[in-house]
């Protein structure tokens, strides 16, 4: 007995003093080079009050939406002080950055970095602290206190040569202290009074202080880290030092904390560690294994954050940043405790009962007892079979159904598994698809050899399509509504179970109805409504009686999936499970998505049948586990970022200094000549962005259009006046964020210009019509030896009410001399049936026609400018270094084509290019138009049935076998 005390002794001890890491589960994206990072060592990370994320690199500040970088490029000559090491939100959402060459700020709209007390402040910033309006900046040469708009200079150690002055990290204490972590060891600076006081650490080599790096702050206890020894703890209790825990690497490059228990430490060799202090161990770890899937890409880390969101980020060296993407708990997957977790489980079937939970998927099933923590898994080759496609709890036993593998029966007290009572097929190698009771204690087995109903240990009733009215095929789905009648779905139609003939009938169905469909699953709502969901189409509803049905109408977002599992909530709407994601339907025509973002591991879910358990929660199998809808969050959807307006370009121009904001609505004034603008937007909730969907409207009578897996909408011809541009997350109408576009109204302007040219070519004309007169009368007086005193002042056949009126002799003398010149024969009209003419005199050479077109193809092919919608011949003449009338020439003359039929060639073929790869399967025909550079819609469809001879749906349709939506 006391040799087996001893033993669990040690195994007691040996826990506690083993660092306890909790395998980390959560999803990293990434960015890099790809991404537009300019530099990959990312030094610090910051997130700011609106949601933006910040990165300070070796040459620049980053801000992140979630979707895209905006680069702030540090300015300088010496490439070694660039290197940012700190960032700060300041008032007036200003960003203010410590780099090695000092202090900089980034006004809010400013394109660039304004350096800031450039005689005061000449050395590297490396903290920054604010308590209340003054805000501490640690630097290499000591202290700087900022305080209405004034620095002060106080110096830690009074010898300025001194380590002590090289400030590396601030941390606000209690009782108007600042610690202070710097090169010469931990010091204090009274607020109050400005005194510092030193600790001497006695843990360096000959006693002297170590240098530490950074620093953070637990209640009574301060942690600093160092370049060599790892983490060191501080008693301002007792001023006391000591070695902290050992995370693996005695390198220290990043500290923080919740400021209530945990620190986070990143290592540059280790990875990052979270840290309990009251626990005192590790808690979490996130490393880099070459040998098993990677949590992070590098252990060679430089900054860690972890927001205000509960996300993770970790800048590293050379590798850019990891950061985990945002999960609300709306929805989860299931998980209990360290027995078994649903993650990555391809769930198909699942039946409940009081705490025990039969979960089925491809690799045989598990049966859970959460009251007395038992757990029983079942797989090859105790099955037969290791696909389990249905399930069914009936009077204390659990049904379970294979694919080719017959049914077994699992006892819900013993959890012990035997073959079903029948040893016959197909109970024992054939496919058994659905299990459902009915209200007489019968049991109905839908299987690959027709119905069974099953009762007291024996097969009662056996129907098959030979012998019945069931229609032909495997029996995928059975359902008995609040009227007793079964509907019995098979691969080629419906028949109904009649419980008061107990028959099967086929013929009851009206016209219109779809009985001759596939049918996955039928769901009665409250009010008695029986929902339909078809392997192929739209809902179908219809009443008990089926006087009264119909097709849910186009034009939701439930168009084009594949519907999977539907279930009611307490508000009567439905949870609709489908091929690609989630979807809250209140059976009339709004639909709200849920996603990753929501909670959900996959978009993809099965063809399983939710539950919906004591508590209120739902259950639904998904590819990627078993899934839970937080039933006490029903009344309190979560709740979203506004959204953001990032940027708007304008001809790839940035107008964000133009930007005007107030409460989330934005206002935006632009040339009559500037009518085509790009809106960059974000919700700021670092999802994946592949998830993201909005919609948007112009105005708000326009209608909403749907926008997925995309965070910039492009705008073509904007009307003169204020365009409002709206756009919110779809389904939370509190996420909407609005953008006036306002291009000033000029047309009297123009109609001002035209009046003035008009004027100016009349009076060109009447001036040049006198002077005309002038010198043929002048010539005809000199042919006839007249004076020129002797020539009337004007000739003209018109009288002005400022001139003399001419006698009629005059003016007949004047043309009868006129009539005695010769006239001048009139030229003929140019011909426009030929374009030779056109170039008779100004033809370019069949070499130069030659060269032109091969520089022409590289930059078509290179540069893609066919892009953009509003190419011209003369910014493609700029492109390839020659004139637009060479380029005219070469497309009339040498290509014999004109220019437009050239250009929507190379957008018709980069179409066809596109829509074969995945990342371009959720965009819109519309939205794939506008990528490849046509106008509008219209121009689209029109030109490619011109080049192809088939319209674009058809085109999809024959290299994909897919439709595509077109908004």
């Amino acid at each position: 007995m006391k040799r087996y005390l001893t033993y669990i002794l040690l195994l007691l001890l040996t826990c506690l003093c083993v660092p306890q890491v909790e395998a980390a589960s959560s999803v990293f994206r990434n960015l890099s080079v790809s991404d537009g990072l300019p530099d990959l060592v990312i030094n610090v990370i910051y997130k700011d009050s609106k949601g933006y994320v910040w990165m300070g690199t070796n040459t620049s500040v980053e801000r992140f939406d979630g979707i895209r970088l905006e680069h702030y490029m540090v300015e300088g000559s010496n490439e070694n002080l660039k290197r940012v090491f700190a960032l700060m939100e300041m008032p007036g959402n200003e960003l203010w950055v410590g780099t090695g060459m000092g202090l900089f700020r980034l006004a809010e709209g400013a394109e660039k970095l304004e350096r800031l007390a450039p005689e005061m402040i000449t050395s590297g910033v490396h903290a920054f602290c604010k308590v209340g309006d003054v805000l501490y900046v640690g630097t290499e040469k000591g202290l700087y206190v900022y305080k209405n708009g004034v620095f002060a200079h106080v110096l830690v150690d009074k010898n300025v040569f001194s380590k002590a002055n090289f400030v590396t990290g601030i941390s606000e204490g209690d009782s108007g202290v600042l610690w202070l972590s710097t090169m010469g060891g931990l010091k204090s600076l009274c607020l109050s009074d400005q005194k510092v006081v030193s600790f001497p650490d006695e843990l360096g080599k000959k006693g002297q202080n170590l240098s530490y790096y950074n620093i953070t702050r637990i209640g009574s206890k301060v942690f600093m880290g160092t370049m060599t020894d790892g983490l060191v703890a501080f008693d301002t209790l007792s001023k006391s030092f000591l070695h902290y825990l050992d995370v693996g690497c005695g390198v220290i490059s990043s500290l923080s904390s919740d400021g209530k228990d945990l620190l986070y430490v990143g290592t540059d060799g280790n990875g990052v560690h979270f840290i309990s202090v009251s626990r005192q161990s590790v808690v979490r770890s996130f490393r880099h294994d070459r040998d098993a899937d990677s949590q992070i890409r590098s252990n060679s880390v430089y900054s860690v954050l972890v927001d205000r969101d509960g996300l993770l980020w970790i800048g590293f060296y050379q590798l850019g940043v990891d950061y985990t993407l945002f999960q609300s708990d709306l929805f989860s997957t299931y998980k209990y405790e360290n027995l078994f977790d649903s993650r990555d489980m391809a769930v198909r079937t699942i039946a409940f009962h009081g705490s025990q939970k039969l979960i089925g998927s491809r690799d045989g099933f598990v049966c859970i007892d959460e009251a007395d923590g038992r757990f029983r898994s079942f797989k090859s080759p105790r099955l037969r079979a290791s696909i389990i496609v249905s399930s069914c709890y009936f009077n204390g036993k659990y049904y379970i159904g294979t694919y080719g593998g017959g049914m077994y029966v699992l006892d819900a007290s013993t959890l012990e598994l035997h073959d079903f009572d029948v040893a016959s097929e197909p109970f024992l190698h054939g496919h058994i698809f659905v299990i459902r009771p009915d209200n007489r204690g019968n049991l109905w087995i839908g299987t690959s050899a027709g119905l069974y109903c099953f009762r007291d240990g024996k097969i009662v009733r056996h129907y098959t399509s030979d012998s019945s009215k069931l229609p032909e095929g495997n029996v995928y789905e059975i359902y008995f509504d609040s009227s007793h009648k079964g509907w019995i779905c098979t691969e080629t139609g419906i028949c109904i179970w009649d419980p008061s003939s107990e028959s099967l009938k086929n013929d009851v169905f009206p016209e219109g109805f779809v009985h001759k469909e596939k049918i996955r699953m039928i769901y009665e709502t409250s009010d008695h409504q029986l929902y339909f969901l078809p392997d192929k189409g739209e809902l179908f509803v219809s009443d008990l009686t089926m006087n009264h049905f119909n097709r849910l109408a186009p034009g939701t977002l439930l168009d084009g999936k594949s519907l999977m599992a539907v279930v009611e909530d307490s508000e009567g709407w439905l949870w609709v499970a489908t091929n690609k994601g989630m979807y809250r339907f209140d059976k009339k025509n709004q639909v709200v998505p849920f996603n990753f973002a929501d909670g959900i591991p996959s978009l993809i879910f099965i063809n399983c049948i939710p539950i919906k358990d004591e508590e209120g929660n739902f259950w639904f199998g998904n590819s990627r586990g078993l899934v839970r809808l937080n039933g006490k969050e029903m009344d309190m959807l979560p709740s979203r970022y506004v959204i953001s307006l990032s940027d708007v370009l304008v001809n790839g121009k940035s107008m964000q200094r133009q930007l005007t904001e107030e409460k989330g609505h934005y206002s935006l004034t632009l040339e009559n000549s500037q009518k085509s603008v790009t809106i960059q937007f974000s919700a700021l909730t670092y999802s994946d962005p592949n998830s993201l969907m909005y919609e948007y409207k112009l105005g708000e009578e326009g209608e909403w259009i749907s926008l997925m897996g995309k965070s910039e909408v492009s705008l073509y011809d904007l009307p003169s006046g204020v365009t409002s541009f709206i756009i919110r997350q779809i389904g939370y109408p509190d996420s909407a964020m609005t953008l006036d576009i306002c291009i000033p109204n000029r047309s009297w302007l123009h109609g001002l210009y035209l009046f003035i040219i008009i004027a100016l070519v009349v009076a060109g004309v009447y001036i040049y019509r006198r002077c005309l007169l002038r010198v043929v009368w002048s010539v005809l007086r000199k042919l006839n030896g007249i004076n020129d005193t002797e020539m009337p002042v004007v000739i003209e056949t018109e009288k002005t009410e400022k001139e003399p009126e001419e006698t009629s002799q005059e003016v007949e003398i004047a043309q009868e001399e006129v009539l005695e010149r010769p006239t001048m024969p009139k030229p003929e009209k140019k011909s426009t049936s030929s374009t030779e003419d056109k170039y008779r005199t100004n033809k370019v050479s069949p070499e130069e026609c030659k060269r032109l077109f091969r520089l022409l193809e590289q930059e078509m092919k290179r540069n893609k400018p066919y892009r953009n919608p509003n190419l011209k011949v003369a910014d493609l003449a700029v492109a390839i270094g020659t004139t637009s009338h060479s380029l005219s020439y070469l497309f009339n003359q040498y290509l014999e084509k004109n220019y437009y039929d050239y250009i929507n060639e190379y957008r018709v073929e980069e179409f066809k290019s596109l829509i074969l790869k995945d990342e371009y399967a959720k965009y819109t025909l519309t939205a794939m138009a506008e990528l490849c550079g046509f106008s509008s819609r219209a121009s689209f469809f029109r030109t490619f049935k011109k080049l192809a001879g088939i319209t674009p749906n058809e085109y999809i349709k024959q290299v994909s076998g897919e439709h595509r939506p077109v908004d």
